[in-house]
């Protein structure tokens, strides 16, 4: 195969504000140009996840330590968390970065 997911772009309004919130959530560090993350070196590859309902976002998923945890750190960092219906077995906490990425916590 000679393709690969190389990286994936987020919209956002101002790029310094959004790269520092990504970095202190993620660990990632920039990788010449302020505005390209790269992850630590440990770091899971990133799937690919495809489905017909669902907007297109991010899925943070929770290791080394609890959901709940992770979605205080975020809120401190100046995520919020976003009014979602969730179903009775939700694995994933909805939170918006100061960016208006929306993503997901899951655990």
């Amino acid at each position: 195969m000679a393709l690969t997911l190389g990286a994936i772009i987020l919209n956002v309004p101002e790029t310094g504000p959004a790269a520092e919130f990504w970095q202190q959530a993620l660990g990632f560090t920039a990788a010449g140009n302020p505005d390209f993350l790269v992850p630590p070196a440990a770091a899971r590859p990133t799937r690919l996840h495809l489905d017909t309902t669902d907007r297109t976002h991010l899925d943070l998923w929770v290791e080394d330590s609890t959901q709940e945890a992770e979605v205080e750190r975020l809120i401190a960092l100046g995520a919020e968390r976003v009014d979602w219906t969730y179903p009775p077995d939700a694995d994933f906490v909805v939170l918006k970065a100061p960016d208006g990425t929306v993503f997901c916590v899951i655990s």
